[in-house]
């Protein structure tokens, strides 16, 4: 079975990018395209056998390093190698810390995403070698470590239901957006709550809010 590879970014001329850098990376592979968190997650239901998602950490729907983590959590054995506006280490860290296998900021030349994207595939972990001992000094949060544990406790349907609590949404209005019933969120909305070890809506959003990076 051939490689299959994955590419989630909002911007299409990115996407042009990154489909030509795989193209060449691997030119066997079966190449996807989707713009949001949404389509990733679906796409992987439909394809499990995905081996590689290049993902951008700033689509609307990702809530910064919330997508990362639902997708590893939901699909471990599809690798995620993030490509990011974001350069700081202390992102690369956390990307690394909720299970990306590599980092790749979107100023990096054509010739090493594709040098990346060999890497990943061949089970190697790939970072910036420019930010080398920034990286090194990054230490790894260890709230991070247990948050992304309690993350990946959460089922597909719980996060997109956790992720419209994060803007505020009431279960009706959840229920109405997701095509169920009212009494199916209050069902998730409460196993939400008991997998993340939170009482209410409020301490549920701050989860989101504390996954959130600074857009670029």
């Amino acid at each position: 079975m051939g490689t299959r590879i994955l590419i989630a970014d909002d911007h299409p001329l990115f996407r042009a990018a990154l489909r030509s850098a795989v193209a060449q990376a691997r030119p066997d592979a079966a190449i996807d395209e989707v713009d949001d968190l949404a389509g990733v997650l679906a796409r992987l239901e439909a394809q499990p056998d995905t081996d590689l998602v290049l993902l951008d950490l700033h689509m609307r729907d990702s809530h910064g390093l919330a997508g990362l983590a639902a997708l590893c959590a939901q699909f471990p054995g599809v690798a995620a190698l993030v490509v990011s506006a974001s350069e700081e280490a202390s992102v690369v860290r956390r990307a690394l810390d909720h299970g990306a296998v590599g980092f790749v900021p979107k100023s990096t030349p054509p010739a090493e995403i594709i040098i990346a994207i060999r890497a990943v595939l061949a089970g190697e972990r790939w970072v910036p070698p420019a930010l080398g001992r920034a990286l090194d000094e990054a230490a790894s949060d260890p709230a991070d470590a247990a948050l992304a544990a309690r993350l990946s406790r959460l089922t597909g349907q719980q996060f997109r239901v956790l992720a419209q609590i994060g803007e505020g949404r009431l279960n009706k209005q959840i229920a109405d957006s997701l095509g169920i019933q009212e009494r199916t969120v209050k069902a998730h909305v409460s196993a939400i709550f008991d997998k993340l070890g939170v009482r209410n809506r409020t301490q549920a959003s701050v989860v989101l809010q504390r996954l959130r990076l600074q857009q670029k």
